[in-house]
């Protein structure tokens, strides 16, 4: 029986040599294909039949039929590769093309205006004294809301208003970098100035000033001699540096749970020296911040003892001040990847 399939074989490649004298196209490789190497092939065929074959027999038939199978293949590669670049050669002959003509220009990336903005912030900061530190996005309610001396029945705790998650329970996307400051106080020892910004999410409408998703940047600062006097120093220094030149500013009461006293700075428009224009809305001040002095609970909740220590911090949020830098009307054009917008800059 070997000897049978030996002659059998060596007649077929003999068979497959010839015939594979004529493939020159796609269609007749793969009727070279199929006919040598498809399922009704004899190769597959009496491949499967080699169960029926005893022990002794099998591994011998086995080998015959593996070289058959490397033999068949090697060819029909080759045909293939022949074949391919004969049909590539007349595509591109068939096309007309000059090829002293430049290539067509690849789209170069432009740094994205908040990506500026908040650069420019961190080293103004930088420049007097703050250190960067980082967070998570996702945080729990405790240092979102409890360590920030959030009031349990606060709205800020509403589903309304935060996106919880569903991976634990009070596992929720931060709604502001104030989240950054509590672990790093967690982490550091007093003295300290830190400085966090990234993505908060809040459950806002979607229009020309408001996201679900923004960027914000906060300064921490704590040390033992420190006064609402110190913490407008430090803001209207940076105001000063941002714009480039002396802004009258003022600062409001508000409220805030994590400082107390609280306060919103107003900066006269840049744009128009308070006179009125359509940035400040023709109102001759601009509401840039908010700041305060961190409440003591806060302190306490971290283990700093607010009697021998004192802070403050400042809030801010990253388009609202690229969209004055920049005069851009809408906060959507920051999250369209649009070119013709980021070109701009």
């Amino acid at each position: 029986m070997i000897n049978t399939l030996e002659a059998e074989i060596d007649k077929l490649k003999t068979e497959i040599n010839k015939e594979s004298q004529s493939v020159d196209d796609s269609r007749t490789l793969e009727s070279f294909r199929i006919k040598y190497l498809g399922e009704k092939s004899f190769l597959i065929i009496e491949q499967s039949n080699l169960k029926n074959l005893s022990k002794e027999e099998r591994p011998i038939y086995g080998k015959l039929l593996n070289d058959l199978k490397s033999y068949i293949q090697s060819i029909y590669d080759e045909k293939k590769l022949l074949v391919e670049g004969k049909e590539l050669e007349s595509k591109l002959s068939e096309q007309k093309f000059d090829i002293t003509l430049p290539g067509a220009p690849n789209e170069v990336g432009y740094e994205h205006p908040l990506s500026i903005v908040t650069n420019e912030i961190v080293e103004i900061f930088q420049g007097m004294g703050f250190t960067v530190v980082q967070g998570p996005e996702v945080e729990t309610a405790f240092y979102n809301f409890t360590a920030l001396n959030t009031p349990e029945d606060h709205p800020a705790r509403d589903e309304q208003d935060t996106f919880y998650t569903n991976v634990a329970p009070q596992v929720l996307l931060r709604s502001h970098t104030s989240t950054i400051q509590i672990k790093a106080m967690e982490k550091m020892k007093p003295p300290l100035r830190v400085l966090a910004h990234g993505r908060v999410y809040r459950n806002e409408e979607i229009n020309a000033r408001k996201m679900p998703f923004f960027h914000q940047l906060e300064i921490l600062a704590v040390e033992k001699t420190l006064t609402f006097g110190n913490m407008k120093w430090v803001l209207n220094e940076f105001i000063k540096n941002f714009f480039g030149k002396e802004i009258k500013t003022r600062f409001r009461p508000d409220f805030f749970p994590f400082t107390e006293p609280s306060a919103e700075l107003d900066a006269q428009c840049p744009f128009c020296d308070g006179n009125g224009c359509g940035t400040c809305g023709n109102r001759g001040w601009l509401e840039l911040l908010g700041c305060g002095m961190v409440d003591p609970n806060v302190l306490k909740a971290v283990n700093i003892d607010p009697d021998e220590w004192i802070g403050f911090a400042a809030g801010l949020g990253l388009e609202r001040f690229t969209m004055l830098k920049y005069r851009i009307p809408d906060i959507r054009y920051f999250f369209t990847g649009d070119l013709r917008f980021l070109k701009q800059f």
